[in-house]
């Protein structure tokens, strides 16, 4: 049996373990402040224009209050949770690169913003459900990305690892790159077809197209897939050589499933948000399995070697 992932960890430098700590805090703020918004929001998820007009009193004065209550919940999930994606942002200024921050940033403002301003006003729908999911969600993602890049290095293959790491990289990259921009594009033209026909869906789907456009099962492609093959040769030191390339060949394989895949992911869910069968809060739900199959998919390397005779053929997850 495998040794313990998290035995397997390097040490770690005081920034990293800095970085690591407040991204925690940030990420159990998200999660509890989700966890409370979710259940405030089940007021208005009751109310039917059938109730009897004092039941509707009732139910909508709960209504105000509790959006009231999560507003205040989602704002330091906006304002310290999300504080990552405003410092990406801020380097896209800088560098003038699109990155997945961009999708996340304005989906963030697209739900946060219109649901202030009818929460202040009293009346109107509100997504600050969907706000802190999303936000939960995401930093659970990335926190699996934080835990792949500081996963434990073997001194032995090291420029083997790096070898393989660039390409795999480069490719993830420029792929989310253009996901990216076509989803962007996509969610606005939706958005703008939608304020011809019915103006009242136009911003739940385009609020669900860009949480969705958010590549971050694309983005850890590729690192949970090298972090499960360093953390098999830091579990096995002692594998062959042949052991070695075979583990190697399984990373690049299992990368390029979880790129692709996640891809095709998108291509199919997509369709569905554009037409409004998908809500903002689904939206994120589906954004978060993604990554939970990306990594799941990735750590089926982490195991023994296989032993295999002279000539053999190479076993790869993909046909396991």
């Amino acid at each position: 049996m495998p040794k313990s992932i998290f035995a397997l960890n390097r040490p770690l430098s005081l920034d990293e373990m800095q970085a690591r700590r407040r991204m925690l805090v940030q990420l159990g703020l998200a999660w509890l402040a989700m966890m409370q918004v979710m259940m405030f929001a089940l007021p208005g998820y009751l109310r039917r224009d059938s109730y009897g007009h004092d039941n509707l009193e009732v139910l909508d004065w709960a209504i105000f209050m509790m959006n009231w209550a999560s507003l205040a919940l989602t704002i330091p999930v906006v304002l310290y949770s999300a504080l990552p994606v405003w410092r990406g942002l801020a380097k896209l200024w800088q560098k003038g690169n699109v990155t997945m921050d961009v999708p996340v940033a304005v989906g963030i403002v697209a739900a946060f913003v219109p649901s202030v301003v009818a929460t202040v006003r009293g009346h109107g729908e509100v997504y600050f459900d969907s706000v802190t999911m999303f936000v939960a969600f995401l930093l659970t993602a990335r926190f699996f990305e934080l835990r792949a890049r500081q996963a434990v290095d073997n001194p032995k293959y090291a420029q083997t690892l790096t070898d393989l790491r660039r390409p795999l990289m480069a490719t993830s990259d420029q792929v989310a790159l253009w996901f990216v921009v076509i989803q962007l594009a996509l969610a606005f033209l939706v958005a703008g077809v939608w304020w011809v026909i019915e103006p009242v869906y136009a911003l739940p789907v385009m609020v669900s197209l860009l949480v969705m456009s958010c590549p971050c099962a694309l983005a850890m492609s590729a690192p949970v897939s090298l972090a499960a093959a360093n953390a098999t040769l830091a579990a096995y030191p002692d594998m062959s050589d042949d052991q070695a390339k075979r583990l190697f060949r399984d990373a690049r394989c299992v990368a390029k499933q979880n790129l692709y895949g996640s891809v095709i992911f998108h291509l199919i869910t997509t369709p569905l948000a554009a037409v409004g069968l998908v809500t903002p809060w689904l939206a994120a739900l589906a954004m978060f399995l993604s990554s939970i199959a990306v990594t799941i998919n990735a750590w089926r390397l982490y195991r023994e070697p296989a032993v295999s005779a002279p000539g053999a053929g190479l076993n790869h997850p993909a046909r396991a």
